[in-house]
């Protein structure tokens, strides 16, 4: 594939087909719920287990991160090549999760060295999973009313409160969380604290959804002790590294949702191809019912363009020192994609695509209902779609205040 950024990537093109071939391992090929099943809280077999370990050896789980700290080092123009090989092949990135997408690339660029040396070799390896301390039980889209409180006990922090909606707590190793420093003050008197999900005092409950998964909980912290200088950013400034951490969220949320990252779960069959298989083609092997023909190409034609998009916003990123404002764009487009992509599945399906569990439904059909089901928090989780157009009108738009 052409490179327009004019670097010549075909020395490093033979060299990932080559190194990729060494090292992806054969059970894993065109096998994604293989590759998935760790990440998802499920048992990492024992050559997941290897490609994972490569991987992160090599650096190319983040392939773009900075070198010196074990990770690739990559141009943009190589990490294109190298997305591209493992696409041809059916590699997955095993090295992933909350560090990777959202307190990765914010410690590289606001963490000490000291926090960057402790943390980033354990997320580039993927060897320790991180989750998010940000909403509480009465501080969701006003999320600077929280109240978990952290207070200076001399040698150590002491935390107690508890957050919700805390995806992947139960499997995490650390947690990257907001607390309150300073009670006179809202966004000034709030600080960013990492705190180790096995010490004492740390419990996690799991919230059951409707689509019969675990992937969020509660998590409560009672007389936690926290090392002093687990404290990430300044005392009483966590707000701005927390707002920064917010833009990589949703920059890499929206990717995931809008771009046509189906997951284990519908990764075997498309929209178009659940449509023909279930409704059926005319004479002309197209599909039969025009209606939903057209809709479905309007929302083939939308995803397209989502994507190229996100690869463009990405782009500029990087160029411009990491997301922006206009992240709140791409989350609110890619949950509403995300969420049409579903709704058309299971209309596609007809009753095939309306069961839960039992005898007379496949197994892709049981997880297009589950999937359709999960879809309806992609308008709430990583920023609701209310509170994104809010973002979109006062920081994009730059739109007045209502009065």
């Amino acid at each position: 594939m052409a490179d327009f950024g004019g670097e010549d990537t075909t020395a490093f093109r033979s060299e990932a087909k080559a190194w990729l071939e060494a090292n992806f391992p054969d059970s894993l090929k065109k096998n994604p719920a293989a590759q998935m099943a760790a990440a998802m809280g499920g048992t990492e077999t024992p050559d997941a287990k290897a490609w994972r370990e490569a991987m992160g050896a090599k650096g190319w789980g983040t392939p773009t991160w900075p070198a010196q700290y074990g990770a690739g080092g990559l141009s943009r123009a190589e990490a294109r090549v190298l997305a591209e090989e493992m696409a041809a092949i059916g590699a997955r990135n095993p090295i992933g999760g909350m560090g990777v997408m959202m307190f990765g690339p914010t410690l590289v660029e606001y963490g000490t060295e000291e926090l960057k040396a402790q943390h980033l070799p354990g997320i580039i390896k993927g060897e320790v999973r991180w989750c998010q301390g940000y909403s509480e039980p009465g501080s969701g889209s006003d999320l600077a009313s929280l109240q978990t409180r952290a207070e200076d006990k001399g040698d150590h922090w002491l935390v107690n409160g508890s957050k919700i909606w805390t995806s992947g707590a139960n499997l995490a190793d650390r947690c990257f969380c907001l607390v309150r420093t300073d009670t006179s003050k809202k966004h000034e008197g709030i600080s960013f604290l990492l705190i180790d999900m096995t010490a004492p005092g740390v419990e996690v409950r799991p919230i059951k959804l409707i689509n019969g998964t675990s992937p969020f909980c509660e998590t409560f912290f009672t007389d936690v002790k926290v090392p002093k200088d687990q404290l990430f950013g300044p005392l009483n400034g966590g707000w701005t590294v927390a707002k920064r951490l917010l833009q990589f969220e949703r920059d890499n949320i929206s990717a995931g949702l809008g771009g046509g990252n189906l997951g284990a779960a519908q990764a075997t069959m498309t929209v178009n191809e659940a449509a023909k298989h279930y409704v059926g083609v005319d004479e002309d092997g197209v599909l039969a019912d025009t209606d939903l023909r057209r809709r479905i190409t309007d929302h083939l034609m939308e995803t397209r363009a989502f994507q190229l998009t996100v690869r463009r916003a990405a782009d500029e990123a990087r160029s411009n020192q990491g997301p922006s404002s206009a992240t709140s764009i791409m989350k609110y487009a890619g949950a509403k994609i995300a969420q049409d992509r579903n709704e058309l599945m299971v209309e596609a399906m007809g009753h095939s695509g309306l069961g839960w569990e039992g005898e007379g439904f496949e197994g892709n059909e049981l997880a297009t209902v589950r999937a359709w089901l999960r879809s309806k928090g992609n308008s709430i989780e990583g920023g609701t779609s209310e509170i994104n157009l809010n973002v979109v009108s006062k920081r994009v738009l730059a739109l007045p205040d209502p009065k």
